[in-house]
């Protein structure tokens, strides 16, 4: 027996249950290229560390620089009722994706985490933007 198949798997229906509360929190790199290249950004972008130099150095296009410090009741309100926000930080090394997401929630906004962050989309190869 291996290591992979020591423990049984979970029953299909409790692995899809378990599969979609994942999807629900979670997006990935290339879906969302996919979605900025096919003109189908139906959700806001949110670059959610470092300073205003490093992102105007380098980040995702379209991602709006809010630092997971700033977000606020208040300043979420910029955004129309019902948004989806997704957020992004340096990569897997970094947890200000994971504050920015509990802030949101906390709040009672829609939010998923791009996994991989910043090293995930240049793993991928795909462009950044830079500027402000």
């Amino acid at each position: 027996m291996s290591y992979v198949s020591e423990y049984s798997a979970a029953p299909a229906e409790q692995a899809a249950r378990h599969f979609l509360k994942r999807l629900s929190v979670e997006t990935d790199c290339a879906d969302v290229h996919h979605s900025l290249t096919h003109q189908q950004q139906d959700f806001a972008l949110l670059h959610v560390v470092g300073s205003p130099e490093a992102y105007a150095k380098r980040h995702l296009p379209g991602a709006v620089h809010l630092p997971h410090s700033q977000i606020t009741e208040e300043k979420m309100r910029e955004w129309p009722a019902g948004t989806l926000f997704v957020v992004y930080c340096a990569g897997p090394h970094c947890n200000g994706a994971d504050r920015a997401a509990l802030k949101l929630a906390t709040l009672g906004l829609p939010v998923k985490i791009m996994i991989g962050g910043i090293t995930g989309w240049e793993d991928e190869g795909f462009a950044f933007a830079s500027g402000d």
